[in-house]
């Protein structure tokens, strides 16, 4: 399945709809040489944020599955404190090189590509660009995929000095560090798709992946223990790969082709700094886990593995959030291919505005059913009560750096969707980082894990704090206020129904019973609060959802 861009109205004003128009020129080609209107359109937009919805919530409860077959069936111990260090890997290579790092390198390369392209530039602008950057990109990771196998008790011994089992650590570490180069691979042709308006293979990578690491587990657990999750992770990434790899061909076998005697367009390399300033921010991001599980490591045994069910069930809401921005991306790299800051500007703040309301109200509903979330996704087998309480304290103060997370991701595009090095992500970055790392190492012996939780929610908060004062220097300058201002009313929503949904979740004896009380009454209470006070991001989720009920209905009568 392929959604295609709807055709654009040729005038260069802003639309009926109320987002600007690509002018006649502006234009990608689409298959067999036809021009082919860029991806800017509502209608596009939904039909596109639709499609990836599906695939990533059917992405996420797999990861879920993932995450309750690993403690059914190794418990929150020794073992999987073991696996969890090995799971650092592809945590930093998923970051680095599918979600942020390459992403933000490559789509605006590929957008202006594509603008050469349509306007009439020699040869295969396109082409040109996978030429010079795929081969270099496939050699930097088989390299770094190399190094971290050899490596890999050194590895271990940086990352979890005071690890009870590192022999295990190791083994593990050996098999999930080959995701450097299957996930390289992966985020490179997800990238060049999504710039080229394609979501629906992109969107399905995680499906593949945590299929892998399931039947993995359930494959080869009895015999080879954790170590077959980590096996599962070298399979996953293999899937992630081949589920592209067909898109990614018929999409640049169609394209333009050079006219003979032309010789083609001479590749464009990609700018050595841009891609360092991306991928450090990305490194710099991700760094977090790593002070959470060096902090995590002397405490008793299970604490990292806390951590981890805690911050895989809270950062749902966030990654949810944020489909979104990951398919408007490429609209906002565009418009500034062609010039139109404005466009860009009106996109982000729009984008932020859903964010906000759509994390907070995910947030408010971990916070009110972090007990029942948790006894009803991780309860059983090795995971004991005790397991669930822990967690689910973990859980809930996590919840409130979602807002910070979320709004890193939205925000970080505004600096790198123009195609140029920025620094100041980075250094945003390193103040939150140093924010966590300080508060961890103040709140550990007092708290625990709860004080690892809470340093890294006041970490995050300080950099999308810093990232959002600095958009006036970057490629998207911002409205700060109208920012802040559209922000508090959702975050005011979502207080209040946190206290409401807490008090529903309590009053059922069944976590199931007491888990639907309290997200019905969060939801509720959000959605009528947050549109009482003229939250921008409610209408267009309302809207979504009468929209979709019109084609159920539709559909099921026929």
């Amino acid at each position: 399945m392929t959604v295609t861009p709807p055709p654009l109205p040729r005038s260069g004003g802003p639309g009926g709809d109320g987002t600007a128009t690509v002018p006649a020129a502006r234009t990608a080609t689409g298959a067999g040489g036809a021009l082919r209107p860029a991806s800017g359109s509502r209608g596009f937009l939904a039909r596109a944020t639709l499609v990836t919805a599906v695939l990533s919530v059917a992405g996420s409860l797999l990861g879920l599955v993932r995450d309750q077959a690993l403690a059914r069936l190794f418990g929150a111990g020794s073992d999987t404190d073991a696996f969890l260090v090995a799971w650092t890997v592809p945590e930093f290579a998923a970051t680095l090189l599918i979600e942020d790092g390459l992403a933000f390198a490559l789509v605006p390369a590929f957008s202006a590509a594509l603008a050469r392209r349509a306007r009439g530039a020699a040869g295969d602008p396109v082409r040109s660009l996978v030429t010079g950057t795929l081969p270099r990109l496939a050699f930097a990771c088989a390299a770094v995929c190399a190094l971290a196998v050899g490596a890999a008790p050194q590895l271990v011994q940086v990352l979890a000095p005071g690890l009870p089992d590192p022999r295990l650590a190791a083994d593990c570490t050996r098999l999930t560090a080959t995701c450097v180069l299957t996930f390289g691979l992966a985020g490179y042709c997800s990238a060049v798709l999504r710039a080229h308006g394609r979501y629906v293979a992109p969107a399905a990578i995680y499906v593949a992946y945590n299929a892998g690491v399931v039947a993995s587990m359930f494959w080869l657990g009895g015999a080879w223990g954790v170590r077959s999750a980590a096996a599962g992770v070298a399979a996953g990434g293999c899937l992630m790969v081949a589920v592209q790899v067909p898109a990614l061909w018929k999409q640049l076998r169609t394209g333009v082709r050079p006219p003979a005697g032309t010789g083609g367009a001479a590749a464009r390399p990609m700018d050595l700094a841009l891609v360092a300033s991306v991928l450090l921010f990305a490194l710099c991001r991700q760094s977090q886990v790593l002070i959470e599980r060096f902090l995590a490591s002397p405490l008793p045994a299970g604490a990292i593995s806390h951590l981890n069910y805690a911050q895989k069930v809270a950062q749902i809401p966030m990654t949810l959030s944020l489909m979104l921005c990951t398919v408007t991306f490429p609209v906002v790299a565009r418009a500034l291919a062609d010039g139109d800051t404005e466009r860009a500007r009106d996109r982000v703040e729009r984008d932020l505005a859903l964010v906000s309301c759509l994390v907070l109200l995910g947030a408010a509903t971990v916070i009110a059913c972090a007990p029942q979330l948790i006894g009803l996704l991780f309860q059983r087998g090795a995971f004991t009560a005790d397991d669930t309480a822990a967690t689910a304290a973990v859980m809930r103060v996590y919840a409130l750096g979602l807002l910070g997370q979320a709004l890193v991701g939205a925000l970080v595009r505004c600096y790198v969707a123009g195609g140029r090095p920025a620094w100041y992500p980075l250094a945003a970055m390193a103040a939150g980082l140093v924010t966590t790392s300080w508060t961890g190492a103040a709140a550990v012996g007092p708290w625990g894990v709860a004080g690892i939780a809470a340093a890294n929610a006041a970490g995050i908060t300080v950099t999308a704090a810093l990232l959002l004062a600095g958009t006036g220097r970057c490629g998207v300058p911002l409205r700060v206020r109208r920012v802040l201002a559209e922000a508090s009313r959702p975050l005011r929503a979502a207080v209040v129904a946190t206290a409401a949904g807490v008090f529903a979740a309590s009053l059922p004896h069944s976590p199931a019973a007491g888990l639907a009380a309290g997200a019905l009454t969060v939801t509720a209470v959000h959605v009528l609060l947050a549109r009482a006070l003229g939250a921008e991001g409610v209408e267009p989720v309302l809207s979504s959802v009468r929209s979709v009920t019109r084609r159920l209905r539709h559909g099921l009568s026929r």
